[in-house]
């Protein structure tokens, strides 16, 4: 790997010569592209803040300094240069994760990869070290959209309060919303506005001038006006002044000699400061370059020479939801769309191509994307909100108060719900089922195959008094289960007699993806000699009483599901069996309340004990208990 191979820990990159600097940019971006074409990940995002994380960790000295990723999908660069060159089992079980992770090295802060909280995170960090008397600096890196989310701007409020902390907040700006200001002028300014003879003249005539009555606060307000204006001609840093926050830029996000000189000032001016870097997403891949969607934000298993997928993706779940949501599009013009910066990967792309007037990406603003579709429903429209489960957790107030409250007719479609896997903890959908059961008036449908989940898009979008939620796992879709009855709301999709004599009987209810694992559960109890009925309620919110019903039609109860198993289905068809004096025993098979570690969904369910091996033998264990 040349100079790359001999980084160990950022004072490696310190030590070289900056006209080493451009050799280690172009070693780092291919060793991105070999590395990640052969494991998956986000590589677009990474390859374009190479120059800006080398020139971080040469004027910054992590871990004494901290450096706070936002989102943590852009800190692969950040790894390699604090000695972590493995990326064999990159996002797999036992390797490295995909994300900023304190098990890996103390140059990790923040593991969570939900966007918009690293200016949160710095502002935290900063006060803390100015209480403990420490000069240490934060620096949060922001970009990649997460500048489009509520809770950024909330912490800019209050940054912009936090006149004597060491805080440096870098703006990776890799949309390119502004032309980068290059030249003498631009460097002079930028060095005369966070040097302290400027600050300490401008302090003497602000004071001086209010002092001297009307006259005086007419001029400073006009020579404050000037001076701004002749500052946005050049650089557009006015929003960011008027938040009281001093601003270098924007800088050439890949001049990383001038990314250099702009944190060094950042750093010496020992406030907070706001560095803005212009980007290019894809950096340097031609591939990446020239696609217009994403600019490969996240890739499978790639060929490196061309981009392609080395095994094209099977039909999967948000495809399914793509193409369904479009025929409801055409029949219902009251519908429209909405979602958080995931137009594509949730699968609204062809919607919005379609009906690009009904469409919303409201950037990272989840909360956001919530109350504006309540406040579509009230105006006679009913909203599609769809997002990745885990980050509805952003929005529970907003779907309780603001929804449910009001009685909203609003479908949430969480994407990736249950067990993701590969993208760590702070992906994987497992509260939402568990989450939103304490919401009133709420129904939550967990699709098992491509016909349920067609069937419960069109039941929620005609519910127009409450919120209705269609939840769905990530990956490709199986064929389909089909009921061999159905009970008021309960799919039959199995019935497997013992062989002989009375036997006992068994319940199994697989929620939603479990449904197939629930059936290989029936399918081996009854080879120890019990009945056993397969259910497969498509809405599971509320829980439908025949379910509750069939549970005192049996000897024992098992459930499976893809969520938490504390507080989740399982756990409330129990709750609804015994206000109805029923005490069939129940075995309730799904996920822990922890945080899970990176792994594909086969490792993690394996790992669990989902399986239905395990399911078979639980339920066994548990009748010889009765």
């Amino acid at each position: 790997m040349g100079l790359l191979s001999d980084i160990r820990s950022p004072e490696d990159v310190r030590a070289m010569t900056p006209g080493q600097m451009p050799e280690l940019a172009e070693e780092i971006r291919r060793f991105l592209v070999e590395s990640v074409s052969r494991t998956g990940g986000h590589l677009g995002p990474n390859l374009g803040v190479v120059e800006l994380t080398i020139a971080m960790h040469r004027v910054f000295d992590s871990p004494r300094d901290s450096i706070v990723f936002d989102t943590g999908h852009q800190a692969y660069v950040h790894k390699l240069l604090t000695g972590r060159h493995d990326f064999s089992e990159l996002r797999k079980r036992g390797g490295m994760s995909g994300y900023p992770s304190r098990a890996e090295s103390p140059h990790d802060i923040v593991e969570n990869s939900h966007a918009s909280t690293a200016l949160s995170w710095a502002d935290g960090i900063a006060k803390a070290n100015q209480v403990r008397g420490k000069d240490d600096h934060a620096v949060a890196v922001i970009g990649d959209g997460a500048l489009t989310g509520g809770m950024a701007w909330e912490a800019l409020n209050n940054i912009a309060e936090s006149r004597d902390r060491r805080l440096v907040i870098v703006v990776n700006d890799n949309g390119r919303s502004y032309s980068p200001t290059i030249g003498g002028l631009a460097n002079h300014l930028d060095t005369l506005r966070t040097s302290g003879g400027y600050e300490a003249v401008l302090s003497w005539g602000t004071r001086a001038l209010h002092r001297s009555g009307a006259p005086g606060r007419f001029a400073w307000r006009w020579l404050h006006g000037l001076k701004k204006g002749l500052k946005d001609v050049v650089a557009p840093q006015g929003l960011f002044e008027d938040l009281g926050i001093k601003y270098i830029g924007p800088v050439d996000g890949h001049d990383e000699e001038a990314l250099e000189r702009a944190l060094g000032r950042a750093k010496a001016y020992g406030r907070p400061v706001i560095v803005h870097a212009i980007t290019e997403k894809g950096r340097g891949y031609k591939p990446a370059e020239e696609d217009i969607a994403d600019r490969f934000h996240a890739v499978g298993v790639i060929h490196p020479e061309t981009g392609l997928p080395v095994a094209p993706s099977r039909f999967g779940w948000t495809k399914i939801f793509a193409d369904e949501i479009v025929k409801i599009g055409r029949r219902r013009p009251d519908v429209v769309a909405i979602t958080a910066a995931m137009l594509h990967p949730v699968g609204l792309a062809p919607f919005q191509e379609q009906f690009p007037e009904r469409t919303f990406d409201v950037g990272i603003a989840e909360q956001h994307a919530v109350t504006s579709a309540a406040g579509m429903a009230f105006a006679g429209l009913h909203p599609v909100v769809a997002v990745y489960a885990t980050f509805l957790n952003r929005a529970f107030d907003q779907v309780l108060m603001d929804v449910a409250l009001h009685k909203a007719g609003v479908t949430f479609v969480l994407d990736r719900a249950g067990i993701t896997g590969d993208d760590g903890a702070s992906h994987n959908g497992m509260w939402d089922m568990a989450m939103l059961r304490i919401v009133p008036g709420l129904r939550l449908a967990a699709p098992r195959d491509e016909t349920t989940l067609r069937a419960a898009l069109r039941t929620a979008v005609d519910v127009d008094d409450a919120p209705t939620v269609v939840r769905y796992p990530k990956g490709a879709v199986g064929d389909d289960i089909p009921a061999l009855e159905e009970l008021d709301g309960v799919d039959v999709v199995g019935r497997f007699s013992a062989a002989g004599g009375e036997a006992r009987r068994v319940l199994v209810v697989g929620v939603g993806s479990m449904a197939g694992c629930a059936m290989e559960t029936g399918e081996a109890l009854a080879a120890h000699g019990l009945a056993v009925t397969v259910a497969s309620p498509t809405w599971v919110l509320p829980v439908p009483e025949n379910l509750v019903k069939l549970c005192g039609e049996h000897d024992l109860v098992v459930t499976l599901e893809d969520g938490v198993v504390d507080g989740g289905v399982g756990d409330m068809l129990a709750q609804r069996a015994g206000e109805q004096g029923i005490a069939t025993p129940q075995v309730h098979v799904g996920l822990p309340v922890a945080f899970l570690d990176h792994a594909s969904r086969d490792h993690i369910v394996t790992a669990q004990r989902m399986t239905a091996a395990d399911a078979t033998r639980d339920a066994l264990a548990a009748l010889a208990r009765v």
